[in-house]
């Protein structure tokens, strides 16, 4: 389900710094509004709500705002700036419309077309992207509680069990 590796960098990045990510902070303003509505349709997009939280409810955007203010350097920013402009450049485009205002098929379409041209280059905005949502998606406390079970003081250690014993869950018991 990650499908993307995970830098050591980021993670330890992302320990720090989604203690925050959850709670709308005044003056924590690092993205426009307009980048960060972008940010919020993109993560929704690749994690969006079914019977879990949806990248937004877990905080992701607000994540990826402080990622990208404290702790990105220069060059990634650029990268992920100028990505953010890309995107909104493509919607006008081929839709004549903003991201936010396209439907559901025509926002996928439009990121699988930036994701196929990004296959190629070892590093882009769309990995970026991508990295930064699954990160804050599974570091964020909602998904740690109700998608994960996390459980912050383990039980027993049982192994070899049934998972219908646990309640078909494979994190804890």
């Amino acid at each position: 389900m990650l499908g993307v590796a995970l830098t050591p960098s980021l993670l330890s990045t992302a320990l720090q710094a989604q203690s925050g990510a959850t709670t709308t902070v005044p003056g924590l303003r690092y993205l426009s509004e307009s980048q960060r509505a972008t940010v919020a349709i993109i993560a929704e997009r690749i994690l969006p709500k079914t019977d879990t939280p949806g990248a937004v409810d877990a905080g992701v955007p607000e994540f990826i705002n402080i990622i990208y203010g404290k702790y990105l350097n220069e060059d990634d920013k650029i990268m992920f700036s100028s990505g953010l402009d890309e995107v909104a450049a493509q919607a006008l485009k081929l839709y004549g419309r903003r991201i936010a205002q396209l439907s559901a098929e025509e926002q996928d379409h439009l990121l699988r077309d930036i994701a196929r041209a990004s296959q190629a280059l070892p590093t882009s905005f769309f990995l970026q992207i991508k990295e930064l949502t699954v990160v804050g998606y599974f570091t964020s406390e909602l998904v740690g509680k109700t998608v994960l079970k996390y459980d912050p003081i383990p039980g027993r250690y049982d192994p070899c069990i049934p998972l219908s014993d646990v309640g078909n869950v494979q994190w804890t018991k």
